[in-house]
């Protein structure tokens, strides 16, 4: 099974308007996670950190009343949902990462952290 990418717009106004002021941005994302979860089939929704920032941009008592939002269903069932036309980021390789930082790292590195403080 491939991944699937779909498109929605997501309207909020009616669901932030039976929230309190004080707490209108917090029923803003779980409305999102609720609209997803009911029309995609599945739980495991994950909130994208451009989607979670334009809920929050003006504050937590002024939210969107409507947001374009892109999701991506995986294999696992995990669905991650970002705002429309956010960057994609690539998936970190963790083993490069390590590697490349044990690279950088030179022996005068080692040899100081080897004395444990000690002159």
């Amino acid at each position: 099974m491939a991944a699937t990418e779909r498109t929605y717009t997501i309207p909020l106004r009616r669901e932030v308007a039976k929230a309190p002021k004080y707490k209108k941005a917090k029923k803003a994302v779980s409305a999102v996670r609720e609209f997803v979860i009911r029309h995609s089939k599945s739980s495991d929704v994950r909130i994208g950190k451009h989607l979670n920032t334009k809920l929050w941009q003006h504050g937590i008592k002024n939210v969107p009343h409507a947001i374009k939002v892109s999701t991506l269903k995986d294999d696992k069932g995990t669905i991650m949902v970002e705002l429309f036309g956010a960057p994609k980021e690539a998936e970190k390789d963790v083993s490069a990462t390590k590697k490349e930082a044990e690279a950088t790292a030179t022996p005068a590195d080692n040899k100081k952290s080897n004395n444990n403080g000690k002159q």
